[in-house]
């Protein structure tokens, strides 16, 4: 005979997570838009290149936070008859794709930082709006890069957390191009030619570190759609139902990540001939010990009466 026991969170406070994460996402998708048309008109207005240049960039931006808008608001929807999980591996698949976009952005960088070196010379425009441009990226892109990482940190939402990279290595490329429009007036003031490279060289240097958290967070995504568990997390929640009267042994954990959300199967062994409620009051206990260990998770008990003796 098995008994199972199920958990859900409390719709509430779900909901309070989501509408957080939501006011995250689209404050970025607000911020995205804004920098892309800052940096459209002033590049039209004042015929540079670079800058128009960069609008395209922030207009890659916009459509990143639009799907990882997307993303969060789909992924927050209770689960269903067709989803009994709920649909938080959407945002597993929103980091994902992010993933790709940075290490596509990585090997274009490196690619032009290469091309830069040793292969071309590229004339870059040294300009009062150029600095006022790059300075105002750096400033959005650091506060929303940081309420991004909060949220994703405090709900675990990956595709909030790869939204956040991706921002921060925006932060950092802002930033080479400050260095390199810097290089350029002192190359030209003090007259060392080869000053004009250091931002290619710079630019390599943010590529390899963004491109090393790229594969971190596209394999931790990879990881969960797949279903893959920390080796650690099954020793904690044996350890954690184990310890509770009554359990005899645990005989299996299962478990699969959905979003933020973690479902649990965990088996044990009973007394045989345990009263059913009895039986029912021990998988309760187990349920309340795995979640004390494992914040957001969902616990399917398990239970097979076996005769004590029998377990030596």
């Amino acid at each position: 005979m098995t008994s199972q026991v199920a958990n859900s969170q409390p719709d509430a406070a779900e909901e309070a997570a989501n509408q957080e994460k939501k006011t995250a996402a689209r404050s970025s998708v607000f911020a995205a838009i804004f920098l892309t048309g800052m940096k459209l008109v002033i590049g039209l207005v004042t015929g540079s290149l670079g800058i128009i240049s960069e609008a395209l960039h922030s207009a890659l931006d916009l459509v990143a936070a639009g799907v990882t808008y997307f993303a969060v608001h789909f992924a927050g929807r209770p689960a269903d008859r067709e989803h009994p999980y709920g649909h938080g591996k959407i945002e597993n698949i929103s980091a994902l794709f992010e993933t790709f976009l940075l290490l596509l952005t990585c090997v274009w960088i490196v690619y032009e930082a290469i091309q830069r070196l040793f292969f071309k010379t590229v004339e870059v425009e040294s300009s009062i709006w150029s600095f006022v441009v790059m300075a105002v990226s750096i400033i959005i892109d650091f506060s929303r890069s940081r309420m991004l990482s909060r949220v994703a940190k405090k709900h675990n939402s990956q595709a909030l957390e790869a939204d956040a990279l991706h921002f921060s290595t925006d932060i950092w490329s802002s930033a080479v191009v400050i260095a390199g429009l810097f290089f350029v007036f002192l190359s030209d003031k003090l007259q060392i030619p080869w000053l004009v490279h250091a931002d290619a060289v710079a630019a390599m240097g943010v590529a390899g570190i963004v491109t090393y958290v790229s594969i971190q967070l596209g394999r931790r995504a990879i990881g969960h759609l797949i279903d893959e568990i920390s080796p650690t997390l099954v020793v904690d929640v044996t350890q954690a139902a184990d310890n509770v009267p009554q359990v005899l042994r645990v005989l299996d954990v299962r478990a699969r990540h959905s979003g933020p959300n973690t479902f649990i199967d965990v088996t044990i062994a009973l007394e045989d001939g345990t009263p059913l409620d009895q039986a029912h009051s021990v998988a309760e206990q187990v349920e309340t010990a795995v979640q004390a260990v494992v914040p957001k998770s969902s616990v399917m008990v398990h239970i097979d009466p076996i005769n004590h003796p029998s377990l030596t």
